[in-house]
């Protein structure tokens, strides 16, 4: 016949060595016949039993008093009913299903009305003579059980991240020159002088127009026809005449370069000082940097305010 008995679950022949290896000893031929059986099961109900002993015989302690008959009666019934669901169960328990099955028996100790205690003895096997201890056992498992379960975790705070900035907006592309002087036509104070080209080989084909802004000093040239230079070897200087000052020493307005096929150029004005009553601009050939003073001998643009 195979064996039923439930894995990790000692059969009849270890429970009956090990109740009464805790109540009365072993003999040596007992002792033997358990040392041959399943050393690590046995010493697990080993101690569970002596647990059960110990707290029978602590709550017993009540003067050598034999236990009531009808107690007797109940604690043998729930062991025969603990014993007899043990060997009939086919599934292998875990440690959650044990502690339920003790928390259960317990409970139902506790709910469970006294029997009637019966007029036959109670028959000695076992569930009988040792259904008590079998039963205090039971409680006790029950109670190490709940002892030994993992507590509850506690709750985990969720942490909502840190909000997520926005990424800043995108700066917009500074304006261009063109756009700058589109801007400074549109005010009413802004002065627009034409430029035409002078006799000097170089201006030749050149035409244009100065816009300049006396409030806030700032102006434009736009050229159309302006022959490309080299910055290595020269470059164009502006110049404006200002009707307070001598003609000899024309404000400097900066030096520029004319890319090839550049086609329409426009050009910021830089004034080194501060111009009251702009009367003429003009556009010279100089060295690579620019001079303090011009000799103006090649002037190829000129344009007078009157």
């Amino acid at each position: 016949m195979s064996d039923t008995r439930p894995q990790g679950q000692p059969d009849e022949a270890m429970v009956d060595l090990l109740i009464k290896q805790v109540t009365e000893g072993l003999s040596p031929a007992e002792q033997r016949a358990l040392d041959v059986m399943d050393s690590e099961l046995a010493t697990a109900y080993l101690r569970d039993l002596e647990r059960a002993a110990a707290g029978v015989t602590l709550a017993g302690s009540t003067g050598g008093e034999p236990l009531p008959e009808a107690l007797s009666a109940r604690i043998a019934q729930q062991a025969a009913e603990h014993f007899a669901a043990a060997e009939h169960s086919a599934q292998p328990s875990n440690v959650a299903d044990l502690s339920e099955g003790r928390a259960a028996a317990a409970e139902k100790a506790r709910v469970q009305p006294p029997l009637a205690p019966s007029p036959a003895p109670v028959r000695a096997t076992r569930f009988g003579g040792y259904g008590w201890l079998a039963a205090a056992a039971c409680l006790v498992l029950a109670i190490f059980g709940w002892v030994r379960s993992p507590p509850p975790l506690p709750p985990v705070a969720v942490v909502a991240p840190p909000p997520v900035a926005p990424p800043p907006p995108a700066q917009p592309a500074p304006p261009t020159a063109a756009e700058e002087r589109a801007a400074l036509l549109a005010k009413t104070d802004t002065l627009k002088i034409p430029l035409g080209a002078t006799k000097d080989p170089a201006a030749a084909g050149v035409s244009g127009d100065v816009v300049w802004d006396p409030v806030t000093q700032r102006g434009f040239l736009h050229f159309a026809g302006l022959a490309p230079n080299d910055p290595a070897i020269h470059q164009y200087q502006i110049w404006i005449f200002d009707a307070g000052r001598d003609k000899r020493y024309p404000v400097d307005g900066g030096v520029f370069d004319v890319p090839a096929n550049a086609g329409e150029v426009v050009i910021p004005i830089r004034a080194s000082l501060m111009v009251r009553k702009p009367a003429a601009f003009a556009v010279t050939v100089e060295k690579p940097g620019g001079v303090v003073v011009s000799g103006r001998e090649h002037v190829v643009a000129l344009g007078a305010t009157s």
